[in-house]
């Protein structure tokens, strides 16, 4: 009897890992077999083998022995990293349509499985993000704002080759209403609102957003100061934008003139008036920065979670003149070739551009405002405001990551920037950010250890976008693709 039963036993277990063979959940599947795995909720875990098919990881497991399982394809991951599918969360397709068609390569190219366009024309963006949906395996990810939604005059309003046509500007608050439910109805995943509203066009913004279930970034308006903006459901703020005007001892005194000017100024082109009130207050501001006031802005910010993109490749582009480095202008070539002819005179004009005093100081002053932001307990999502600033879409937002890291957040830190928190600010941290099972294979292959050096982010051996792998020849093709367009 006692024999039977130990017969019974051991044929139950048997079954049991038949059931849970490789073969029988591999089929078909690919593995990375033996790789190092980091992100911002599992840490790092060393011999891991993850496998994914049909797009999604099925399985993250300690690295086993599948010589015997037929129908699968291995990937050596041995003395690699694997890191999930990055974000960038700033990006403009429509600012220079000539370079809007390399860029699904770029991105793809340097790691960026999925983008957050913040402010293009509805219908051209549209477009871009249908044909990313229509073929997610060569394509990024493409969330999108739709306009940047502006008062009168409207900044990005078409008048000039640096004000393309990025924005609408709305007179009144029924405008904005009715604008806001069209753009909802076209399918946009996020609202931005601009500078140049009202505290009253604003407020109906963030109304409409909460009642839609969009979340709403953007400019804090020069009508507004931080702390009202914040309060009123502003979900992230762009670019750390206007944050000095309220972080100074005379706030108050700055809003009053602002609203001022705003009313002197309104027969005015949009961009010009801006450019005008930011040339009068921003000096003045950080000059007469005031740390207890900027402490109560930032506990705001905290408590209200609205959430920084602090863009500082852009913000510091003046002064870090990272455009100037051969190493960056070797990325020029992956350029449409008109781009980057306009790109090397462009920075052909700058080279012996003045640096002034107070492009330091406020540099340093944006620097130093995301290490405070991030000790604040405030969420931080990378994003770089590409092709702005001669950052070309992919590289720029490595860049960031080195700049987060110089500002004061760990490597593991900065990553959660580009990984987990933009899936999370999107309701899918169920889909994307770690490396899980479930979880869409959005993944990058590293030669290098990222948190040893956030640099190594760039030491890209293979690409997965939802499960298609562009490993390092296809990545050269591509590259290659790109240079000879």
């Amino acid at each position: 009897m006692k024999n039977s039963f130990l017969l019974l036993l051991t044929l139950i277990i048997l079954f049991v890992n038949a059931c849970q063979s490789p073969s029988l959940d591999y089929d078909g599947a690919v593995v990375i077999q033996n790789i190092t795995t980091i992100d911002a909720v599992n840490g790092v875990n060393e011999n891991r083998d993850v496998v994914f098919k049909d797009g999604k990881i099925i399985r993250v497991a300690e690295t086993e022995d599948l010589s015997a399982v037929d129908n699968i394809e291995i990937i050596d991951g041995s003395g690699k990293y694997l890191i999930p599918g990055l974000w960038d969360t700033h990006v403009h397709f429509s600012y220079d349509e000539d370079l809007t068609p390399a860029m699904f390569d770029l991105f793809l190219i340097y790691g960026i499985t999925s983008v957050r366009d913040t402010g293009a024309e509805i219908s051209y963006v549209k477009e871009w993000k249908d044909r990313a949906l229509s073929n997610p395996f060569e394509a990024p990810r493409v969330m999108i704002a739709g306009p940047l939604l502006d008062g009168m005059p409207n900044v990005y309003d078409g008048s000039s080759p640096g004000r393309p046509l990025l924005s609408e500007g709305f007179a009144t608050v029924d405008e904005i209403t009715e604008g806001i439910y069209r753009l909802d109805s076209i399918g946009v995943d996020l609202l931005k609102a601009y500078e140049m509203l009202t505290p009253e066009q604003f407020h109906e913004v963030t109304r409409l957003g909460k009642e839609l279930g969009l979340k709403v970034t953007g400019h804090v308006p020069l009508s507004m100061d931080v702390i009202s903006a914040s309060n009123a459901g502003l979900n992230s703020m762009e670019h750390l934008r206007n944050l000095e005007l309220s972080s100074a001892s005379n706030a108050d005194e700055l809003l009053e003139e602002r609203r001022q000017m705003l009313i002197d100024g309104k027969d005015d082109e949009g961009g010009v008036l801006r450019s005008r009130i930011h040339s009068a207050q921003r000096e003045r501001a950080i000059q007469n920065y005031d740390d207890q006031k900027n402490d109560e802005v930032l506990s705001v910010l905290a408590k209200n979670e609205t959430w920084q993109i602090p863009t500082l490749a852009l913000n510091l582009g003046a002064t870090e003149m990272h455009f100037m480095e051969p190493e960056w202008q070797d990325a020029f070539r992956y350029l449409p070739k008109s781009v980057e002819d306009n790109w090397r005179e462009s920075v052909a004009m700058r080279t012996d551009s003045e640096v002034t005093p107070f492009r330091v100081q406020q540099s340093e002053w944006l620097l130093n405002m995301a290490g405070k932001i991030h000790r604040a307990g405030i969420e931080i999502m990378a994003g770089t405001d590409t092709p702005i600033g001669l950052l070309t879409p992919g590289k720029s937002l490595h860049r960031e990551l080195e700049l987060l890291v110089e500002a004061g957040l760990t490597p593991l830190e900065a990553l959660k920037t580009a990984t987990l928190n933009p899936a999370r600010y999107f309701g899918m941290e169920d889909e994307l950010g770690t490396i899980d099972e479930g979880m869409w294979a959005d993944l990058i292959m590293l030669n290098s250890n990222p948190l040893e050096d956030i640099r190594n982010t760039e030491e890209i051996h293979t690409v997965i976008r939802q499960g298609n792998v562009l490993n390092p020849a296809t990545l050269n093709q591509m590259k290659e693709r790109l240079i000879n367009r």
